[in-house]
């Protein structure tokens, strides 16, 4: 069913319809941005992630705002809809990342970066950091370390820590057998990243995860900003993820994850990633998770603020 024939009840309101775009937002003080960076053109497999943000926004039509297992209403949250950034990729497109994101951080609460492939992950966190990366902290939930060398959506990890961030405040969570190499995985040791594989995860308490995460990535005692790279997840639940592997975690699992790190006030933005929106199951599953981590992010926010319906 297309989202433009859902039925419309006023007792059921949408999350499609929650989050404003900037231009009709208003002189109120800002709690969530979401912002589209469609970036796709360096990608090691290729991919039309281009069409993920797009997407992911249609979604949220198929979702209400209250998560009652939270105890929130996300929208008691002022959100907003920066839109796209235009033609993302390359060194001019990160210029216009930065340009898009100059000085968010002085005023806004928590932002959620829509991709695109995992290069946004430097373009975005490099433009909030607003040169301060040594103050700053990263946690990705990815199969992969995304060390690799050059610039595509396999580096952004070693770009940023080339960039100034330390190493040291680096947590990379959900790290998969036969998705690394032996030299990548060396690297990450050398850098004193702290690497949670996904063998660490099964049985283990989430939470207690996220908080050993936080500590180590805010020891900088600057703002965390958490990757969430969809392929993490096992590759039945994922189809529009290109690289996701069988036997990752749960769609479940990343959405704890979700909720569970944004409720942190030393985490300021995240992303979402590695979807290609074109080749998703029917069902759009993958794109759906996408929308839910929306929400779920948005409720972690919500909680760390005390709102309640």
């Amino acid at each position: 069913m297309p989202s433009s024939s859902l039925p419309d009840d006023p007792l059921w309101p949408r999350a499609s319809s929650w989050i404003v775009p900037v231009s009709a937002a208003g002189p109120h003080a800002v709690d969530l941005a979401i912002i589209g960076v469609p970036a796709c053109r360096t990608s090691i497999t290729p991919t039309h992630a281009d069409t993920t943000p797009r997407a992911v926004r249609a979604a949220l039509a198929r979702y209400s705002t209250f998560a009652g297992a939270r105890g929130v209403d996300v929208s008691t949250l002022h959100a907003v809809d920066l839109g796209d950034v235009r033609d993302p990729d390359g060194p001019a497109g990160e210029l216009r990342v930065a340009a898009a994101l100059s000085g968010f951080l002085d005023t806004d609460e928590l932002l959620i970066a829509i991709g695109g492939d995992n290069s946004v992950t430097f373009s975005v966190a490099s433009a909030l950091s607003a040169g301060r990366l040594g103050e700053c902290g990263l946690i990705t939930l990815d199969a992969h370390h995304d060390l690799r060398d050059g610039k595509n959506n396999g580096s952004p990890v070693r770009r940023l820590i080339e960039a100034g961030l330390p190493g040291e405040q680096v947590v990379q969570i959900g790290i998969a057998d036969f998705s690394n190499s032996a030299d990548y995985s060396r690297r990450a040791l050398d850098l004193g990243i702290t690497v949670v594989r996904r063998s660490e995860l099964r049985g283990a308490d989430l939470a207690a995860v996220v908080a050993r995460a936080l500590d180590a990535a805010g020891r900088g005692g600057g703002p965390v900003y958490v990757d969430l790279d969809v392929d993490v997840c096992d590759r039945s639940a994922v189809p529009g993820c290109p690289s996701a592997a069988p036997g990752g975690i749960s769609p479940d699992e990343l959405r704890q994850f979700a909720y569970l790190l944004a409720r942190d006030p030393r985490v300021r933005a995240l992303d979402i990633t590695e979807i290609d929106a074109s080749i998703d199951a029917p069902d759009g599953r993958t794109v759906r998770l996408a929308a839910l981590l929306v929400l779920e992010a948005a409720a972690g926010l919500a909680s760390r603020k005390g709102l309640r319906p």
